[in-house]
Parts: C-alpha cells; sequence; structure tokens
C-alpha cells in the first residue's frame, strides 16, 4: 500500500530548486469535477460541459455585468463569431475566458 508523505517545500522538484505546492489546504477536489449544463446561445440550445470551477467563475462574471451565465456565454459565442468566424472548441474558449477575466480583473469590481 502506497502512503501519502506530506511534502515541504523544495521537496519533489528538480534538483537545486525551490517547488510551492499549487494545492491549497482546503483545496476542493470537487471543483475538477466537469459539470455539463444545458445553455441557449443566442436561441440555440446545446449542452456546455466544464469543471465545476469555471462555472463559479461564469457566475462571477455575470454578477459583474448585471446578467445570467446563459447572457454571458451567449455574447461570447456570438462576438467569436464575429470576431474569428467562429471557434472549434467552444469550452476550451469558456476555459481561456475565464483564467483571463481572473487574471486581469475589470477595475469595476
Amino acid at each position: 500500500m502506497i502512503q501519502a508523505t506530506k511534502r515541504r517545500v523544495g521537496q519533489g522538484c528538480w534538483p537545486g530548486k525551490q517547488c510551492i505546492d499549487p494545492f491549497k489546504t482546503d483545496f476542493d477536489m470537487l471543483q475538477v469535477q466537469p459539470v455539463s449544463r444545458s445553455v441557449r446561445l443566442n436561441g440555440f440550445s446545446t449542452c456546455l460541459r466544464l469543471e465545476a470551477v469555471y462555472w463559479g467563475i461564469l457566475e462571477r462574471i455575470a454578477e459583474a455585468n448585471q446578467c445570467s451565465v446563459s447572457a454571458v456565454l451567449s455574447y461570447v459565442d456570438r462576438e467569436v463569431h464575429l470576431r474569428q468566424g467562429g471557434v472549434r472548441n467552444f469550452s476550451g474558449l469558456i476555459r481561456v475566458i475565464c483564467v483571463a477575466w481572473l487574471l486581469d480583473p475589470p477595475s469595476v469590481r
């Protein structure tokens, strides 16, 4: 049986390099679980599957814009069609938008 050992800073990394554990002490593994939701994008019903953490970020984006998550997704869908002619991986685009939103927060948050 393999036992989990508590890593110390600097352990389990490249030789001579300090390592910072990316897991918060209270990290919730449920945030990793994929969640499928039926959404309407500009009048069309579809299913979008994202990890739970991204749905939470989308809810924050919607709240900041005083609209629904569906409205945010419809906006992104419409804009990507207007600007780029569409995208092959819409869920990947949504993940990147969520991360970009967190990295460069609007000044009105």
